[in-house]
Order: structure tokens, then C-alpha cells, then sequence
């Protein structure tokens, strides 16, 4: 059977993220493991009448096979957004509208990478972009980032020895780690990367999502031509959509399109048209500065219960947005061996392993606290707090 499958498939792991969640569906775990949106806060009763009033409104045309670049009034929204929030100037002929921003990652692996093409990543770093990018087989070249942001020494030693085609970053609230790259970081990464041609994708599902501190300058503004940017609906409005959106230089924009037709035509078109009738109708900055009340409390609800219960030697993150906290234990406890015991005491988290490309064991994990209320997260950072004492 195994000769049925390409080399392609073959070498792809698994989500370990998603194995997990199988795991943690019991509902006397507490779960600290998914990267879930919380449900409470989707906009239900709006978004059914955006529904309604856009089948009153455009009847059988929203049910139609449409453009794949995406529909226009949902590019001039997001564009004028970039605006408004960011002061960049997009053109929406530049923006596509994928099916989620993971859909993004793929289209820029297939229209970017052959196998054994360099790519830069960040360590540890996001999964989806891991698993998105073994596909092509590329070549990851891992750059430490932590509180400081990325280790620029690091990534210009990596520029030096490899022509990368491309850098992956998660430069707000990144996921693993929750950690933000610095003003002044972000002009060093532009400055080293600037001598080089390696584009940098800058995924930002969770920029809106800012409990504290000051927003940083995009990589756009910064180096424009070497900037790809990918956004996402799922943690500002709901997931289940699959809306997101890649914005690029038109040179690149002509072969993503043409990827994009060999993926799937375009992305759901009635989605596209209820979320704009969405949007129209009401003020996301307003449901937004909702969801960050929320998960602010959420995650101080989760450093309380961390300084609560804890070990002192367990060193924590501290998030300014997003939906992500990251720990590290003492050295030499290894996390994928604490889950084992903490689900035993019903507690969930994601060890840290899955999050970098050449280690199996490290003594670091993943806590999200966006889904779990405050009640919950004491009783769950408690019952953890005990399993790692038991293994010191």
C-alpha cells in the first residue's frame, strides 16, 4: 500500500496538535491544548441576520460559482482596514481571499518552493506552517525567537550560508510562544534581511487581539517588495468561515491566482458574501475590543494561577495579546512525558516538541487560555501546578 502514496505525503507528519484534541475531548479534562477561538463570543445572532438579509437581497446569485480572486467589496474592506489600523496602503487587486490563512501557507508553498528550497522559520514555530511547508519539501532553517523578539545575529549567520526563498514569522502574539517582536527588532530583521531576495511572510491571525502595550511597525512599511502578508478572520469573527487572505506583490499575485484555480476554483462565495453583509451591518472594532476584554481576563486569570501554583523554577511568557502563553520547565523534565501524567489528573496543554523541526523532547509547553474561563483555568493551572511538582 505504501507505494500507492507520493514521496510528497509520505514525509508529512502529522497534526500532533490534532492527535491531542482527540485525547482532550473528554469533558472532564480541562484543556489548555487547543488554539480555539472561545464559542461564547461568536457574533450568532448577527451573523444570522447578515444571513437572511443577504439571501433577501441577492437570492440565487450567492449560491453561483464566482471569481477566484475573491469578492471585490470583501478585498476593499479588508484593504481599507490596513488603512485605518496600520496605515499601509493596499491595493485589493493585491489581496486574495483563501479558504483560512492555512490555505495561504499552502499557495505559497506550491507557488514558491521546490524540494530542498531553503526556508527560515522561527523556534520554536507555528505547526501549520511546519506541516504546510513539509508538503513541498522544503529545507527548514530554525531561528530562535523568545521576549527579545527574532535573534537577528542568529538569522543573519543563517542568510550568510543559505539563499532562503522565503521566511515564515508570526511577529505579534506568536504562536507558540505569545511573544511579540520589539520596534526596534523588527527595523534589525528588515535591515538583514533587506541585503538579501528571501521574501518574508508575515502571518498576523492574532494582531487585533492586543491586551497591553504599543503596536509595532508592519513588516510592509518596512521592506514592501520582500513582505507577503497573511490575515484571517477565524479569531476576530468566527472560524468555521475559512476566510483569509494573502496580500503580495502583483508579480507574485499572478501565480498564487493560478494556484489558487488549481486548489479549488475560489473560496466559498457564500461565505465571503454573508461575512461582508457582517461587516457592513455592524462595528468589528467593537466586537473586538469585546473578545480582548474577555481573553485579557482570561489571561490574567492564567499568570495569577501560574505564580499561584507553580513551581518558581517554571519560567512563563508574558503575553501582550493573542490567545497563547508558553512555558518552560526545569531542565531536564520532558513535557511530552509530563502530558501523559497530567492527563491522568484531566489537565491538557501541548508539549512544546511539535513546534520545532529537529527535536523529539524538550522541556517546554503550550497553554492556550482563550476557551477556558477563569473558574476552569485556576482549577486546571492548579491541577497542573501539582503534576509538575510531582515530577521535580
Amino acid at each position: 500500500m505504501n507505494k500507492l502514496f507520493s514521496d510528497r505525503i509520505s514525509d508529512v507528519p502529522q497534526s500532533f496538535i490534532r492527535e491531542i484534541l482527540k485525547v482532550a475531548i473528554d469533558p472532564n479534562i480541562i484543556s489548555f491544548a487547543g488554539g480555539l477561538p472561545n464559542r461564547d463570543l461568536f457574533p450568532v445572532a448577527a451573523l444570522k441576520k447578515a444571513t437572511n438579509d443577504v439571501f433577501d437581497s441577492a437570492g440565487k446569485d450567492i449560491l453561483q460559482y464566482s471569481n477566484t480572486e475573491g469578492y471585490l467589496p470583501l478585498r476593499e474592506y479588508i484593504a481599507a482596514r490596513y488603512k485605518k489600523h496600520e496605515g499601509l496602503d493596499i491595493d485589493p487587486a493585491d489581496i486574495l481571499i483563501t479558504s483560512g490563512s492555512q490555505q495561504g501557507l499552502d499557495l505559497l508553498g506550491k507557488t514558491l518552493l521546490n524540494e530542498g528550497d531553503d526556508v527560515i522559520i522561527e523556534e520554536p514555530g507555528y505547526l501549520g506552517a511546519i506541516q504546510a511547508f513539509s508538503v513541498y519539501k522544503s529545507k527548514f532553517n530554525p531561528v530562535p525567537v523568545s521576549s527579545d523578539g527574532l535573534d537577528v545575529v542568529a538569522l543573519e549567520e543563517v542568510l550568510t550560508k543559505v539563499k532562503a526563498k522565503l521566511f515564515y514569522a508570526v511577529p505579534n502574539f506568536q504562536n507558540p510562544s505569545g511573544v511579540s517582536y520589539p520596534e526596534q527588532n523588527r527595523h534589525a530583521v528588515a535591515a538583514a534581511l533587506a541585503k538579501s531576495s528571501t521574501l518574508i511572510i508575515e502571518d498576523n491571525p492574532y494582531g487585533d487581539l492586543r491586551f497591553s502595550g504599543k503596536q509595532a511597525t508592519s513588516f510592509k512599511a518596512l521592506i514592501p517588495e520582500q513582505t507577503v502578508l497573511l490575515g484571517s478572520f477565524s479569531k476576530t469573527v468566527v472560524p468555521a468561515f475559512r476566510l483569509g487572505w494573502i496580500v503580495a506583490p502583483k508579480a507574485l499575485m499572478e501565480k498564487l491566482v493560478i494556484a489558487k484555480q488549481a486548489s479549488d476554483l475560489h473560496t466559498n462565495y457564500f461565505s465571503q458574501r454573508v461575512l461582508f453583509e457582517f461587516l457592513s451591518q455592524n462595528d468589528l472594532d467593537a466586537h473586538v475590543a469585546n473578545i480582548i476584554k474577555v481573553y485579557g481576563e482570561q489571561k490574567n486569570a492564567m499568570e495569577r494561577a501560574i505564580k499561584k501554583y507553580f513551581p518558581a523554577e517554571v519560567r512563563c511568557t508574558e503575553p501582550e495579546g493573542g490567545m497563547f502563553l508558553w512555558a518552560t520547565l526545569p531542565e531536564g523534565m520532558d513535557a511530552r512525558a509530563l502530558f501523559d501524567v497530567a492527563i491522568v489528573e484531566k489537565v491538557a496543554f501541548v508539549p512544546g516538541a511539535p513546534f520545532y523541526v529537529s527535536k523529539t523532547e524538550t522541556n517546554t509547553l503550550r497553554l492556550n487560555f482563550s476557551s477556558v474561563d477563569p473558574a476552569t483555568i485556576e482549577e486546571g493551572i492548579k491541577r497542573l501546578g501539582r503534576v509538575i511538582k510531582s515530577q521535580l
